[in-house]
């Protein structure tokens, strides 16, 4: 007994103090259950689908192939008579707020990008009478479409909902990596349909479609593939859309003249015939259905073949259980939002963060199927070995944050597609690493050669397994492609002549920071010959400066600048989605040289007083649809990326202040909680990685080097969960929305003196703080 009694003691001491332990981190009292903080909550999918954000609201896994989005509105790439129609550039994410109508669900979507392309595979439920034209139809009546209601309409990572109010349809939509899932919820009719309409594509025009084919393989599957010619010139994609419940009947309808059909012509193929080939199909499942009653579609898609789409699908979602798989991606999603804990000043910044942070992880997008078989560029088949292959890098945007934030919260996943970029260029008949790639696609959009910029940061940073004399050789052989958009008179010149190429001083400048990073991988090797010779050519923004005018300046091949010139205008200047106040500003590799350069310290903190304060008159953005006054203050433009550093370079003119103050000014008033809440596209995640940055305090002004620049913190706390396992907790000690300027950061107890972070700091771990004040912080 005596033995028993102590056990007994023993116990309820243990229980005891299991009770009353305390977080060591937080010092709170530790639960037996510990309930994980639902992330997931604070992002509003919403925030961006107005105006000019571009973004969608449907459901995705993070980073996942399947994008299922509603469409909102069906426009054409051109007007009858041949010219552009403006009203497409507002539907790049097939999606404005402002719509009321939904003309049905596709599976593939880009977030926040300036042009567009994919749509693929609309899938949209109806009752009643069949119809098959989404907005109207050849005799003038309605579509397809149905109006509907905000109200009704809710969307959180990985789920969306809608009500139909045409048809009374209750719409939902939820997706693995490879696999979008909808459940609607009919009433009792005897003519329900599901529409897949094979014509629509976002950014479309009359010869987008190539091909399309289909296969009723039973009475509730089927499968297929469309291949499209937009963006990405020779686009395939392949699916298989397996049905909860068998369809009563089908049929299909073409839209493009059939001059010959073989011996097909023998069959009656519109209705109930189990292959549809055509250029434009719009295919039917008709049902009858009881009050309430659900109809589930689970659609995979392939880069490969539909057997890899029929794999994806049985390996991602074996079951019909949509409850069970919208809370697995959901949980997914709050695996990776809390990566990153943070509090708030307010419940608002707390939204804008969150969403913020899930725009980051929308794109790059896996590409590949579950037994890692992918199409490649050269459009053979390949397997990836020892890595996931993504695609869809819109490197001119998301080099500048995005990938560096991804060395913070995604390393492994940067590695991978670093390792993706790399598999690119040797598929590449150019030799090229990615520009803007997408879908086995190059599109050449933009200028530079920024998977350069990339590689360099990772490695800077001390990121990934990739072999870095593969990558340097990759980035030498990109670099140096004659016909590559200015590149041949580039390394003959030492400049781009404007007479020769467009936008020539804004690519003088991407490329002597290119070859700067190509410098930074070849030292990294040990390479000094490469080494100097890329430290050479990164010089070559030197040629493009007017010291009689201050600016940058374009160039002719005869040595002359441009006599023409207006450094406020953004069109036909020289410079590509800018003007020499901003674009001109842009030499991140040798911030000191460039300053001195524009008469030293004080002056050139008088350009950026005027840059921020300055009037732009309409005249000078009217035409370009990528600047608009919801991105600008002053003249400074925000709503495009190649100003983003420009804020932080008070830093450099010993006016720490000045950035602080700007860098809060721009949270506050770029970004919000509301639809309208990006003031320009997010451009792939890098307008929210900027916030995300901006927020935690730093931000990456030289990706490729390992040093990042102090700005004002809008957070409170934050405690940023590494991959390495070690925990990073920032501290801002005195926040407020008045307390915006910096006193003193210390890291680990030790005072930084400097106006940098190293990614040494931020990786180990420990403590960051800051400490605030309302007055500003003046250094002589």
């Amino acid at each position: 007994m005596k033995y028993l009694s102590i056990l007994i003691t023993v116990i309820l001491c243990f229980s005891s103090c299991k009770k009353d332990s305390t977080d060591p981190v937080t010092q709170n009292p530790v639960s037996k259950t510990i309930k994980k903080t639902d992330f997931t909550k604070y992002v509003n999918p919403f925030i961006g689908t107005s105006k000019m954000g571009h973004t969608y609201p449907g459901a995705t896994a993070p980073f996942g192939m399947v994008q299922v989005s509603p469409q909102t509105n069906f426009e054409v790439m051109f007007n009858k008579d041949g010219s552009y129609n403006k009203e497409t550039y507002e539907y790049c994410a097939g999606y404005q707020y402002r719509d009321s109508t939904i003309i049905g669900f596709s599976h593939t979507n880009l977030s926040g990008t300036g042009h567009s392309d994919l749509g693929d595979f609309l899938v949209m439920p109806t009752t009643g009478s069949l119809v098959l034209d989404p907005i109207k139809t050849a005799d003038g009546s309605k579509g397809f479409y149905s109006t509907f209601s905000h109200d009704n309409e809710y969307a959180s990572p990985g789920y969306y909902r809608v009500k139909l109010k045409d048809y009374d349809i209750t719409a939902e939509l939820t997706a693995t990596e490879r696999v979008g899932v909808h459940q609607y919820t009919f009433p009792e009719t005897k003519d329900a349909h599901i529409i897949l309409d094979l014509v629509y594509n976002v950014y479309h025009h009359d010869d987008k479609n190539v091909w399309t084919f289909l296969r009723v393989e039973n009475d509730s599957l089927v499968t297929g593939y469309r291949q499209t010619k937009g963006w990405a010139r020779t686009k395939k994609v392949f699916f298989a859309m397996q049905f909860s419940k068998p369809f009563n009947s089908y049929g299909h309808k073409k839209y493009d003249t059939v001059k010959y059909d073989g011996f097909y012509r023998r069959f009656e193929q519109q209705e109930n015939f189990p292959e549809m080939a055509g250029k434009d199909i719009r295919a039917y499942f008709n049902f009858d259905t009881k009050t309430n009653e659900k109809i589930n579609i689970k659609f995979a898609l392939s880069s490969v073949s539909t057997d890899g789409a029929l794999k994806n699908l049985k390996s991602e979602l074996p079951n019909w259980d949509f409850e069970k798989t919208k809370q697995k991606t959901e949980n997914k999603w709050n695996d990776e939002l809390s990566k990153i804990e943070v509090k708030t000043i307010t419940e608002a910044d707390k939204t804008t963060f969150y969403t913020a942070l899930y725009h980051t992880m929308l794109s790059p997008i896996i590409y590949e199927d579950v037994d890692g078989s992918y199409l490649g560029l050269d459009q053979n088949i390949h397997v990836s070995e020892n890595f996931t292959n993504y695609s869809v890098f819109s490197l001119w945007d998301t080099y500048r944050a995005l990938h560096p934030l991804f060395n913070i919260t995604q390393p492994s996943r940067n590695n991978d597609m670093i390792k993706s970029m790399l598999a690119h260029q040797e598929q590449s008949v150019h030799h090229m690493l990615p520009i803007w790639s997408h879908y086995a696609n190059e599109n050449w959009c933009m200028i530079g050669y920024h998977a350069t910029s990339v590689i360099a940061d990772a490695i800077a940073k001390n990121v990934g397994d990739f072999d870095k004399n593969k990558a340097l050789a990759a980035s030498v052989s990109t670099a140096n492609v004659p016909y590559f958009d200015g590149l041949g008179d580039y390394i003959k010149y030492q400049y781009v002549p404007d007479d020769k190429s467009h936008s020539s001083v804004s690519k003088t400048l991407e490329l002597a920071y290119n070859d700067w990073c190509i410098a930074q991988i070849a030292n990294s090797t040990g390479d000094k010959k490469t080494t100097d010779q890329f430290l050479k050519r990164s010089e070559y923004y030197n040629n493009v400066y007017d010291p009689k005018i201050g600016y940058m300046r374009p160039k002719l091949s005869n040595g002359e600048f441009r006599k023409e010139f207006d450094p406020l205008d953004t069109h036909g200047q020289g410079f590509i989605e800018g003007n020499a106040w901003n674009y001109g500003l842009y030499v991140p590799h040798q911030l000191e040289k460039m300053v001195k350069m524009m008469g030293g310290n004080e002056r050139f903190s008088q350009h950026l007083d005027s840059l921020f304060t300055m009037k732009l008159e309409d005249k000078f953005i009217e035409k370009h649809e990528d600047i608009t006054r919801d991105g600008i203050i002053g003249n400074y433009v925000h709503g495009n990326e190649p100003g983003h550093h420009i804020p932080y370079l008070y830093n450099w003119t010993g006016k720490p202040h000045k950035t602080q103050e700007r860098v809060r000014m721009i949270m506050n008033t770029m970004y919000g909680p509301t639809v309208d809440g990006l003031c320009g596209n997010d451009d792939a995640g890098q307008m929210s990685a900027w916030y995300i940055f901006s927020s935690l305090g730093f931000y990456p002004v030289t990706p490729g080097s390992p040093d990042y620049a102090i700005g004002s913190p809008l957070v409170k706390e934050a405690i940023l969960h590494l991959e390495n396992g070690k925990d990073l907790r920032i501290i801002v000690k005195n926040q407020s929305k008045d307390n915006i300027y910096v006193n003193q950061v210390t890291v680990n107890g030790r005072v930084i003196n400097n106006v940098t972070l190293s990614h040494n700091d931020i990786i180990k771990g420990g403590e960051i703080i800051f400490e605030m004040q309302s007055t500003p912080k003046i250094t002589e």
